[in-house]
């Protein structure tokens, strides 16, 4: 292997990084002791990408930036476990005759590559340089070659039959928990539902079956119908993992598991509830390794991005957002307290439960159990000398009470309410019994929001919409680009052939200006409020989504089903 330059020359020559950039990494470099690339990724100043390829060309190696069919046979995993690749980020990828192709991330590490050669039997590697993240995708793909489906695994119990006959006692319940084949059925639904991007898992007993079902992009899709006779030991399974009473059936459970899927810490929350059928498991995902999206990635336009970038930096009063559960509200304000955290402001948050932990910021669980509750927990906050405070939810009376009084003592607040729209919440705090001019003294701003599903890439195809459909949604022809069509998904492989894959944001920017408040102190009306809020310049939900619409991020179709009045 031949470095064919000089790894700062190229960086400079190329513009990839600026001589500050540069400086400010190599100061990491020494405090860190990592290597220089390390440095200017962590540093932010350039991406692993393109971090790669400058690398590929220093060293004279080929650069293969997205691995696409992975040719080797997955057993090669019996000799190269999945551990020893990511932990070296290399994997396989396909046959050369007589040599190997493996795509590697860091160039001078060769060591690995001896270690292939002896254990594969192949005397010549051909090394190719590829992202970080591309080669972790391909070792859990080629892992997932390997691994046995759900489905795979229902054939097992054909076999099983005998152990599965009588499974109502808890000693049966204890021994068909240790039993390989339960323990891997459950295993391979939590790995899949993670797989295929699934935000929950429903376990639903009916009376001959229990159908299991993932909530994929906010719509639930059937995986896989089990026998009704395994029913209870999958739920004790799962009870067992979530540490929770397998003996008691007849009340509802909460609980927690913690589990890791390759580099991916992940939480999932357990909550049964017994029916008529049996007990009814619901399994909510939270990735706790996932990369908290920058305010730019919310999917706002940048007139509103404009808008809730001045609004955060305020130093005092309430940001209230708004919207359904499962809407993306605390992602979009997890999202605003990154953008506003630095070491000179103090941040507190009180949530039920904590989804992303935040470096540098003080997060505090609720725990009824003890008596902590948003109120209570609240209350110590603002004696914790606080810049900034995120109340997961302003559920009573007395959160709304204690939130509008540390926004009038010189805090910005952040919080939730569940309405239905940004004018709603306004009604919402007075009907909870909080006077008008509080209202319009404390709350700076309020954003409604909801998730709408975006077109799959892979199948996306344009179309000619009707003028009836047009009009729905507030557009026209004529308001189209002059080829007058749209786009939508056709359903792939891909996309569970929905024709959608992954979401993005709506917004709607309610801002109290002197107009709204004079008229929030005369009504609580909430149609009299945004209809006053229209005439000051406020983009509905559907306008926000019919601007996605004609930019072909999402369908018609989509934003109708998320935003009806």
């Amino acid at each position: 292997m031949m470095r064919v330059s000089n790894l700062e020359e190229l960086l400079l020559e190329n513009n990839t990084v600026d001589p500050a950039s540069l400086e400010k990494a190599k100061t990491l470099q020494r405090e860190k002791g990592v290597s220089l690339p390390e440095a200017l990724v962590q540093a932010g100043a350039v991406s692993d990408h393109d971090m790669t390829q400058v690398q590929a060309r220093q060293w004279g190696i080929e650069f293969q930036p997205i691995i696409g069919d992975i040719e080797v046979d997955p057993v090669i995993l019996d000799k190269l476990p999945v551990t020893f690749l990511r932990k070296y980020t290399i994997v396989p990828v396909k046959w050369l005759e007589d040599s190997l192709v493996v795509a590697a991330h860091d160039p001078l590490d060769q060591d690995p590559m001896f270690d292939i050669s002896t254990i594969v039997g192949v005397s010549d590697i051909k090394r190719v340089l590829t992202p970080k993240q591309e080669i972790l995708a391909a070792i859990n793909r080629l892992n997932e070659m390997k691994a046995e489906s759900a489905k795979d695994i229902m054939d097992d119990f054909v076999e099983e039959d005998e152990i599965l006959r009588d499974l109502e006692s808890i000693q049966d319940i204890t021994v068909m928990e240790t039993e390989a084949p339960i323990i891997r059925l459950v295993n391979k639904l939590m790995v899949q539902a993670f797989r295929e991007r699934a935000s929950d898992i429903h376990v639903e007993p009916y009376q001959s079956d229990t159908k299991v079902r993932y909530r994929v992009d906010g719509i639930l899709h059937d995986v896989i119908t089990l026998p009704k006779r395994i029913h209870s030991a999958v739920v004790s399974r799962i009870k067992v993992m979530a540490m929770l009473n397998i003996a008691e059936k007849r009340l509802p459970q909460d609980g927690r598991i913690g589990i890791k899927l390759g580099d991916h810490s992940v939480d999932m929350r357990i909550s049964t509830v017994p029916t008529v059928n049996g007990e009814r498991v619901v399994m909510r995902i939270l990735d706790k390794s996932s990369v908290l999206l920058g305010l730019e990635e919310l999917g706002l336009y940048p007139d509103d991005l404009k808008i809730i970038e001045q609004l955060i930096k305020q130093e005092h009063g309430i940001i209230l957002m708004t919207g359904p559960t499962g809407s993306g509200k605390t992602t979009s304000l997890y999202s605003m307290l990154s953008c506003i955290n630095s070491p000179d402001k103090n941040i507190l948050t009180i949530e039920d439960p904590i989804e992303y932990q935040l470096k540098g910021i003080g997060q505090i669980p609720v725990n009824t159990k003890v008596g902590l509750t948003f109120a209570s927990g609240l209350r110590s906050i603002v004696r914790q000398d606080p810049d900034v405070i995120l109340v997961g939810e302003i559920r009573d009376l007395e959160t709304a009470e204690i939130s509008i009084q540390a926004a009038l003592t010189g805090h910005l607040v952040f919080s939730t309410l569940h309405t239905n729209d940004s004018a709603s919440a306004i009604t919402r705090l007075i009907d909870m019994g909080i006077e008008p001019f509080l209202v319009t003294s404390s709350v700076n701003a309020i954003l409604a929001q909801r998730l709408a599903r975006k077109i799959c890439p892979n199948c996306k195809q344009a179309y000619y919409p009707e003028d009836e459909s047009l009009l729905e949604i507030g557009l026209s022809k004529e308001m189209l680009d002059k080829d007058g069509f749209l786009y939508r998904g056709a359903g792939c492989a891909e996309c569970l052939e929905t024709g959608y894959r992954g979401r993005t944001a709506i917004y709607e920017i309610l801002i109290l200006n002197d107009s709204i408040k004079s008229t929030v102190l005369k009504t609580s009306d909430s149609n009299i409020i945004k209809h006053e809020a229209i005439k000051e310049g406020l983009h509905t939900l559907r306008e926000d989504g019919a601007r996605k619409v004609e930019d072909g991020i999402t369908t018609i179709e989509e934003v109708l089903r998320i935003t009806q009045q």
